[in-house]
């Protein structure tokens, strides 16, 4: 499709009018200074602020935690312990403002889980309303793993912000059911100029390098053994917080629970970087010592997964940069196995 124009002054009025058949979340301004994903209730429109949000868009792909089945669990009643699907009534979900970053992690785990059918189920249910960056933060590095401030990839409507008004770009079927209706105009010649400028000056600014390939040439063992994994792993406490906070993360665990005579099998959020994660039923862990966990984090994201799928299981977006308390920092991992 040929692009459109929002007037920013009608895009709260254009979301009023979505909000009967979806639910609309944005990244909204907290009480704790930071901005983070919470449904918007249709009060006044909000500016999408630079960088990335708290947390990353994989909570609603990735539910934490994500009901797969129901049962009874009355040892005397007659469908005891059957398995049954859970009812879902959600409506499904507009994400208003997401940064190319985020976009593209739902591209990269669409790769390891193209045959779950509970996370291909919330990718159909949900429509991504991207915004370009004019400007990234001092922890956004997303031109080193393949993407780029603006990138399309995952999305279904692009946005430039061109200040009065929104550049926007349908880039699937699902985009085309967002705009039909009278709040869009065709652009005029400038803002047609304005958009293509933005854009080739952020073509020109790209890396001359395509680090995925680099990485996967190099050998496994020769990135497995290099000298400088104890010295990134020391200062790690294994807290999680770079997994839990990455939108590329998406280690799980399963476990049934009961209460009160109802049961379900729920699949919840796991850390590699958690001891138990690979505790054996006979007591023996592959990665019982934190030099392995870390080292494990980083080549599945740079080495692993490049391998077999090929781009590197990372974004670029920063938070465990921003977030990490003991400031490890994957940027410079990644330049250290550029080097070797």
């Amino acid at each position: 499709m040929k692009p459109l124009v929002l007037e920013k002054e009608q895009a709260g009025h254009w979301l009023k009018g979505l909000c009967n058949n979806f639910d609309i979340f944005a990244p909204l301004p907290t009480d704790k200074g930071y901005s983070d994903w919470q449904k918007w209730d249709g009060g006044d429109l909000f500016d999408v602020a630079k960088g990335v949000p708290k947390s990353s868009i994989k909570t609603f792909f990735f539910p934490q935690p994500e009901v797969l089945f129901q049962f009874n669990a009355r040892a005397s009643a007659p469908d005891a312990f059957r398995l049954r699907e859970p009812k879902c009534q959600d409506k499904p979900r507009i994400l208003f403002g997401v940064r190319p970053c985020d976009a593209r992690s739902v591209v990269l785990n669409s790769m390891p889980y193209e045959e779950d059918p509970y996370f291909q189920k919330r990718i159909q249910e949900t429509f991504i309303v991207g915004f370009l960056c004019r400007e990234g933060c001092s922890t956004c590095f997303c031109k080193w793993t393949g993407g780029s401030p603006t990138g399309t990839e995952g999305m279904d409507v692009a946005a430039i912000d061109l200040g009065q008004v929104l550049y926007v770009e349908i880039l699937s079927d699902k985009g085309k059911r967002l705009v039909g209706n009278g709040f869009f105009r065709s652009p005029t010649k400038d803002e047609e100029t304005e958009a293509k400028d933005f854009v080739e000056k952020a073509k020109g600014q790209a890396l001359d390098q395509d680090v995925a390939s680099i990485l996967r040439s190099k050998g496994l063992m020769h990135l497995y053994d290099a000298p400088f994994w104890n010295s990134v792993s020391e200062p790690c406490i294994n807290c999680g917080t770079c997994t839990f906070l990455c939108p590329t993360c998406y280690c799980f665990d399963i476990q049934d629970e009961t209460l009160r005579g109802k049961g379900r099998r729920i699949r919840y959020w796991d850390s590699c970087m958690f001891p138990l994660f690979t505790q054996h039923a006979s007591g023996h862990n592959p990665r019982g010592d934190k030099l392995k966990r870390v080292r494990n984090r980083f080549m599945h994201k740079l080495k692993y997964f490049p391998d077999r799928f090929g781009p590197i299981s990372c974004v670029g977006c920063g938070r465990c940069v921003r977030d990490c308390p003991v400031n490890i920092d994957i940027r410079q991992v990644l330049r250290s196995l550029l080097e070797i």
